[in-house]
């Protein structure tokens, strides 16, 4: 069959030539040009047959057909049993990324929601040839028993998983390893030769050297002995490599750290303005060690002035070094229970961006007016230099200002009127969220206290005292103004979204509020004032804290995105990240883009959507290990009290059991339909 070239889909008409040649050296047809050719052609094309359409030279032909190879490894195309390449869609073959489940069935996601919205079940037996986070080529096979799209898998991909974090155990005169990431099923069969002589039990990890296929199961080797299950410090070694959590700095990263001057030097002052003699100070817990911020308010006329000032990390991590590469890997800090792994190495995280008192230190600030109601009215960015005169404590500052009599009152009598007029500032703030009306969730907040070996000792309430709630509000206005800042001047960011509830989360909500006798406001789209309503009447009924729950999880989860969309819990037209650039990656892109505007420039990244994907991920991947970790840490707790009877309040109902919270050691776990 012979093709059919149009100058529509010619190289010289490609839309994407002027992107392609700022990408690259050699710019090639883009990925849409290619797609928009084979799909025109309405056949299979030869790679001979795609030269030709696109007036590949014979020099270009090795790095397209690179590029070709991409695309298929992501999905965008198939070849045929000839060889030949076309859409998956033609064929009726679905890409998408496989989610396994503990039960050892399992589901493709689809690339394309739009197209194909619904998830396509993978039985046992398809899920026995790849691997949970794989991609694969799906094919349609009907619904199965439930109803659900089922899917049959035709090729692999891409494998996700070249190594695995898991414990030993014996087979039958072999050596196998079940993987600690319960949606992974298989074993890993470990010839002897390679198994390092771990003991039964002992925490491994294992490079991969045969994956899984539909008549043969993984093969790998040991590489590592972990230790111990139970060993302390184990529970994060876990954590940190089953999700793939970078955890050791690359060369290039500490040497950049240690070629910084520990001190601010003062050639760094040029361009900023000099905020030393402002009584700036930090507030934050007993254990921290990066400040991120420093708060400052005094009385300008009718109305406030509040200053916010952040450490300015973009001064010293530069978009593409080698701390940037570091810190966009990580995207965040990740705090576990007495360990953290930290986005910049600690010469940074603690050292020279850290606002420690009494030493100078580069800042962004915000510098804003807030009139008498408590409503921001104007405010400026600026970079600038300064020194923080306290470093206090949430439990500090709270004791000061609730017995301002007492002796560490006395102690920091030359700072009481600066915590007052931020308390000010605060209650106005604190009116204005009212107003709005932000969802404020009462959770009950817990701290584990640790004994020598590292095991949970016993489990104590936290409270979140005013002071947690006057640096929350100072930081909340800091990142609407950044947010109004670069909307105004129309400079690409990334924002804070957080979108209101789908229309089936909103029905399924209102079935089940109305069961006992609650309703929701707002019609289709309610507004998060109507989730506030709802929750002032039921914050004093014993189970509050399921409905509350419920309620929770019927809005959609906060993520980065280039679109703003407005934040539907905090009530705001517009939010971004700007606080926290020590331990935040969006906080830190905020903080370029802020510093372009003010600077007369442009920062742009070459994909902001792909930034906001990425950081969106790796805050995702960030609580779902400290998440694991702190049930492993609780599950070693209570291993000795089994048989203990203990009263609870339901905290989460589902198909299969319920949620409940214990009241006496404050941990939540499952009560299974079984025993219901």
């Amino acid at each position: 069959m012979s093709i059919k070239k149009s100058k529509h889909s010619s190289r010289e008409n490609d839309p994407y030539a002027k992107r392609e040649a700022a990408q690259y050296e050699t710019p090639l047809p883009s990925r849409e040009l290619i797609l928009q050719i084979l799909s025109d052609q309405g056949i299979p094309l030869s790679i001979d047959q795609l030269y030709v359409l696109l007036d590949i030279h014979s020099d270009e032909r090795e790095i397209f057909s690179r590029r070709l190879n991409a695309m298929e490894r992501e999905g965008q195309i198939i070849r045929n049993r000839k060889g030949a390449l076309c859409l998956p869609e033609k064929i009726h073959l679905i890409p998408g990324v496989v989610f396994g489940h503990p039960d050892g069935f399992g589901f493709l996601v689809p690339d394309d929601k739009v197209k194909h919205p619904e998830d396509l079940f993978l039985g046992p037996r398809e899920m026995a040839q790849v691997m949970h986070g794989d991609r694969a080529m799906v094919r349609m096979a009907g619904l199965d028993r439930k109803g659900r799209p089922e899917g049959k898998i035709v090729e692999v991909l891409e494998r996700a998983n070249k190594t695995l974090v898991g414990r030993v155990m014996r087979g039958q005169g072999v050596t196998i390893v079940a993987a600690e990431d319960k949606r992974i099923n298989q074993d890993i069969l470990i010839p002897y030769h390679l198994d390092m002589d771990a003991k039964v039990g002992q925490v491994v990890m294992v490079e991969l050297t045969e994956q899984p296929s539909s008549h043969a199961m993984p093969m790998g080797k040991i590489v590592q002995i972990l230790g111990n299950y139970a060993d302390s410090g184990m529970e994060i070694e876990i954590a940190l490599r089953k999700h793939k959590l970078p955890y050791e700095f690359s060369p290039q990263a500490i040497h950049q750290a240690e070629s910084i001057p520990k001190t601010v030097q003062p050639a760094d002052y040029k361009g900023r303005i000099d905020v030393r003699d402002l009584p700036l100070i930090t507030i934050d817990g007993e254990t921290a060690r990066d400040f991120d911020d420093a708060v400052f308010a005094e009385p300008q006329g009718k109305g406030w002035r509040l200053v916010v000032a952040i450490a300015d990390v973009s001064f010293y991590v530069k978009p593409g070094d080698a701390l940037d590469k570091e810190a966009f890997d990580r995207g965040n800090s990740v705090y576990f229970p007495r360990r953290v792994i930290p986005m910049l190495p600690e010469a940074l995280s603690n050292g020279l961006c850290s606002l420690n008192p009494d030493v100078e230190r580069m800042c962004m600030v915000c510098d804003m007016q807030v009139d008498s109601l408590g409503v921001v009215k104007q405010y400026k960015f600026y970079p600038s230099v300064m020194r923080s005169k306290a470093r206090m404590t949430y439990t500090k500052v709270y004791d000061i200002l609730q017995n301002p009599e007492d002796d560490l009152a006395k102690e920091y009598a030359w700072l009481m009127p600066h915590l007052q007029h931020l308390y000010s500032v605060y209650q106005l703030m604190l009116k204005q969220r009212e107003k709005r009306g932000a969802i404020e969730f009462e959770s009950s907040e817990t701290m584990m206290m640790f004994n020598e070996n590292g095991k949970i000792d016993k489990i104590v309430p936290s409270t979140r005292n005013e002071a947690h709630k006057l640096i929350e509000e100072c930081m909340l206005a800091a990142n609407v103004c950044a947010a109004e800042f670069l909307m105004k001047h129309e400079h690409a960011a990334l924002y804070r979204v957080h979108e209101g509830p789908t229309t089936e989360k909103l029905e399924a909500l209102r079935l089940f509020m109305g069961e006992f006798g609650f309703g929701v406001g707002g019609g289709e789209k309610p507004h998060a004032k109507d989730y506030g309503k709802l929750m002032a009447r039921i914050k004093e009924r014993p189970d509050a804290q399921l409905l509350q729950t419920v309620m929770l999880r019927s809005m959609q989860q906060a993520v980065y995105s280039p679109d703003n969309v407005g934040h539907f819990g905090l009530a705001y037209d517009a939010y971004a990240h700007f606080t926290s650039p020590i331990r935040r990656y969006p906080d830190l892109l905020i903080h370029r883009a802020i510093k372009a505007v003010v600077s007369g420039e442009k920062y742009n990244p070459k994909d902001w959507h792909g930034l906001g994907a990425h950081c969106s991920m790796t805050e995702r991947r960030a609580d779902d290990a400290t998440r694991d970790v702190t049930n492993w840490l609780k599950c070693f707790y209570m291993q000795d009290k089994i048989g203990e009877v203990f009263e609870g309040t339901v905290a989460g109902v589902t198909s299969f059991g319920l949620f409940v919270a214990l009241d006496e050691v404050y941990v939540e776990g499952l009560l299974h339909v079984t025993e219901l």
